[in-house]
């Protein structure tokens, strides 16, 4: 079987949150399995909608004091059971706007 996606996909396993699935605003959190530079596939606790348009931030950690967040806009293009006796669900979607955003993490500073 012949190869036929566009772009080599990355399984990385990073935290990504849902904002929007369609007209719906709300967060739903999950973990990517695979990224690419045309999509990503992450898991998530509720199914959502085939062909919704959709808004999700992928978090991507350095290890220092700023983290680097990567807020995409896609559409849902498959939904799938990750585990046929639990709620979980595989959800494929297009990445076609991307921003990368930079915040500082808060360090809790304790005395002595």
């Amino acid at each position: 079987m012949n190869e036929q996606r566009k772009s080599s996909r990355f399984d990385v396993q990073l935290p990504v949150e849902v904002l929007r699935i369609g007209a719906n605003k709300g967060s739903r959190l999950g973990r990517t399995r695979n990224v690419s530079s045309n999509g990503a596939l992450f898991s998530l606790a509720a199914p959502v909608e085939l062909g919704a348009s959709i808004e999700y931030v992928i978090t991507l950690v350095n290890g220092g004091e700023a983290r680097v967040t990567l807020r995409c806009m896609g559409k849902v293009v498959r939904v799938e059971k990750a585990i046929p006796s639990e709620g979980e669900v595989l959800v494929a979607a297009t990445l076609e706007r991307y921003e990368f955003r930079r915040a500082l993490m808060h360090k809790q500073v304790t005395g002595a």
